[in-house]
């Protein structure tokens, strides 16, 4: 009986092997599949990345070129414009008849080109910052790209803040960095951001996020950067890690209102 039941014990034993290798077969395939795409997201990623980066500095430097022409023209061409202007304006007092009304057509004409060129000036420069749009077009499109939920939220007087041309781009590229610094370091993905204008003197902007507790972050090239070009506007910048939670705070002064007098 033994050796008639070996017989009936052998193709199931065969089958079974035969299964198990298959198995091994597709699950070493799916592991491969599952490390392909794995490192396929990540260079993905780093595409996205190093896109928004390039994007980033493309804009950066056409914003701080188009400042550095505004700032160009107004101080040859507007400055020369006003002496010319105060030139005729004297030349007017001192001529008679018809000279005189010349002086003030030609003084018309200097103050018409001055106008024009104080426009062409405040064209040049904002018109790539943006402002609040700008920083809100940033985070949704890290929030469809790397899956961050970012809480932004703009206090009473901050959206209408007078941030000039180069301090709104000092505040973009701060929260480009802070979010980057998340995405890199941050225990979880979630973010806040706060805009307020305390006393109405200062624009202040605040990134929160967790992190590990035992974790300490180091000042490292983009945040010292950053404190550099803010302290270079006037302003500060503060951060803080407590208790599992790590900030950026920026501030910058904002032009104080002339009062005129009656």
């Amino acid at each position: 009986m033994w050796w008639g039941f070996l017989p009936c014990r052998l193709p199931f034993c065969c089958y079974a092997l035969l299964l198990a290798a298959g198995f091994t077969v597709f699950l070493q395939i799916l592991n491969r599949f599952e490390e392909t795409a794995e490192r396929n997201e990540a260079l993905l990623t780093e595409y996205r990345k190093l896109k928004r980066r390039v994007s980033a500095n493309e804009k950066s430097a056409r914003q701080e070129e188009r400042t550095q022409i505004a700032r160009d023209i107004h101080d040859s061409v507007g400055h020369k414009l006003t002496a010319l202007l105060m030139q005729l304006e004297v030349f007017r007092l001192k001529s008679d008849g018809q000279a005189a009304q010349q002086f003030g057509e030609l003084k018309a004409l200097a103050k018409e080109s001055l106008e024009e060129t104080r426009n062409a000036v405040k064209t040049l420069k904002h018109e790539e910052t943006g402002g609040v749009s700008a920083i809100i077009a940033l985070i949704r499109q890290l929030e469809a790209e790397s899956f961050l939920r970012i809480h932004f939220s703009v206090k009473a007087g901050a959206f209408s803040a007078p941030l000039g041309n180069e301090q709104m781009t000092i505040v973009y590229r701060a929260v480009q960095e802070a979010l980057t610094n998340i995405m890199r370091h941050g225990g979880t993905r979630e973010a806040d951001i706060v805009f307020d204008v305390p006393g109405g003197s200062i624009f202040r902007f605040a990134i929160t996020n967790t992190v590990p507790e035992k974790t300490m972050i180091r000042e490292g090239f983009g945040l010292s950067s950053m404190r550099e070009r803010i302290e270079q506007a006037g302003g500060r910048l503060d951060i803080i890690q407590t208790h599992g939670q790590f900030t950026v705070q920026g501030t910058l002064p904002l032009p104080v209102k002339k009062e005129v007098k009656v």
